[in-house]
């Protein structure tokens, strides 16, 4: 772990549980004030009452007061001592595991901090109210959340019994700015030859499947792939969590939703890309496809929705397939697995696989395309990889010397089309990565 860059921890604890309590109790002699308060108004209130109660005390003349006066005010009416990482533009997760244990990543790279809760209790007030913003509730009998805030970013918390280290929050950042794909090379994540293939296939509505595994950066290319269909088509985007961020005109934003506490009301990813195929879409993105979704995925790109996005779980692209099968039998469908197979080899196009490496670096490792069923196996040729050097460099970017198939057809087509990105050249690759 590197050296912590953030916060310190609460200032003089003991003190800052005290005057933790007696402000909670100082403005909940308001409640009724209190409540129809905006949160600028609140913090106005909070300040101003603790600044009283620290008047009544005798404190060490070293103390940095409005940094007390602040993590205080953070922790009793805010997001405590998260507040100033979510504002740090540089951290990407906060993950805190328990009241005195929080760390963030950074550029790829986990960092413990300094940053602590001064209590169990104080942590469990901050958790209850993120959930409560999104109009959720967390509690022994449901001690399980997922959800989103506002600025986009995503929550999950488990409390104990389920955590035994106490209540576990991670938020993972919603990005302020649009990645672009030019973005992508200049983080070494992809080569130019790559990005050119890629634009050709969203253009020409190949389908696509991102595969990667947690944390390597599949939404983040679902979203710059995303953001080259042209501006003319349709888009019908679908999400547990609403993460992408298209400029399109014509974009419908769908998100599933969680029953309620009488367990009604669930709307599934499954439910909203069956719907979507009722709003007239030129493509359907979804976020992740997690389990029985992924049959109405294949057949929406199988029926005329060609172009069609998606991510999943992998540990590489032949791993993929296998998900997939599986994905589709957890439908509830009884189909035998060379119909499966059949399904997967006529809807997907290509496989665009990524990976995060222990330096923390995230880059495309494969991009495969799927070219139909051979012996019973569903058959695939590797178009680009990356090559990991020695010693920990970078390594590069190299194309496998193979055409895709359906290039032949889109040639035919009258498209122009560049054949020389193709060429095995590892030297040429590894400039450009």
């Amino acid at each position: 772990m590197t050296a912590a860059r953030t916060i310190p921890a609460a200032p003089l604890p003991e003190l800052a549980r005290t005057l933790h309590r007696e402000l909670l109790a100082s403005l909940d002699l308001r409640r009724r004030d209190v409540v129809q308060m905006s949160d600028g108004e609140l913090r106005a209130l909070a300040s101003e009452r603790l600044g009283e109660i620290i008047g009544r005390m005798s404190l060490p003349p070293d103390l940095d007061t409005p940094a007390l006066v602040r993590f205080v005010v953070d922790e009793a009416i805010g997001l405590g001592p998260l507040e100033s990482l979510l504002a740090d533009d540089t951290v990407s997760e906060i993950m805190v595991n328990g009241a005195g244990r929080v760390f963030v990543e950074r550029g790829g790279r986990l960092e413990s901090t300094a940053t602590r809760f001064t209590s169990e209790q104080a942590l469990r007030a901050v958790i209850d109210r993120v959930v409560s913003r999104v109009g959720r509730r967390v509690d022994e009998s449901s001690p399980l959340v997922d959800a989103r805030l506002a600025d986009g970013s995503r929550i999950n918390v488990v409390l104990a019994p389920l955590s035994l280290c106490g209540a576990a929050l991670t938020i993972r950042k919603f990005s302020r700015r649009r990645l672009t794909v030019q973005d992508l090379v200049e983080l070494g994540a992809i080569s130019r030859p790559m990005v050119h293939f890629l634009a050709e296939c969203v253009r020409h509505r190949r389908n696509i499947i991102v595969s990667g595994g947690t944390g390597s950066g599949k939404t983040t290319l679902l979203n710059v792939l995303s953001a080259l269909i042209p501006e003319a088509e349709r888009i019908v985007t679908i999400e547990d969590a609403a993460e992408l961020q298209l400029a399109h005109g014509n974009l419908v934003p769908l998100e599933a939703r969680t029953a309620n506490l009488e367990g009604r009301g669930e709307i599934t990813i499954r439910d909203l890309v069956r719907n979507a195929l009722r709003m007239r879409p030129d493509r359907i993105v979804v976020g992740e496809c997690r389990g029985g979704e992924a049959l109405d995925m294949l057949q929406a790109m199988n029926t005329g929705h060609d172009g069609s996005l998606t991510t999943a779980h992998a540990n590489g692209p032949r791993d993929l397939l296998s998900r997939l099968e599986v994905m589709v039998l957890m439908s509830g469908v009884d189909l035998p697995l060379a119909a499966v197979r059949e399904q997967i080899a006529a809807a997907v196009d290509l496989i665009v696989h990524v990976a995060r490496f222990p330096n923390g670096a995230r880059r495309v490792t494969h991009i495969v395309e799927v070219t139909g069923i051979d012996a019973g196996i569903i058959a695939t040729q590797g178009l680009f990889h990356h090559v990991r050097a020695r010693a920990g460099g970078a390594g590069y970017f190299e194309a496998a010397g193979q055409v895709p198939a359906f290039y032949e057809a889109l040639r035919e087509s009258g498209a122009v089309l560049d054949y020389s990105i193709f060429r095995r050249d590892g030297a040429g690759a590894a400039a450009q990565s």
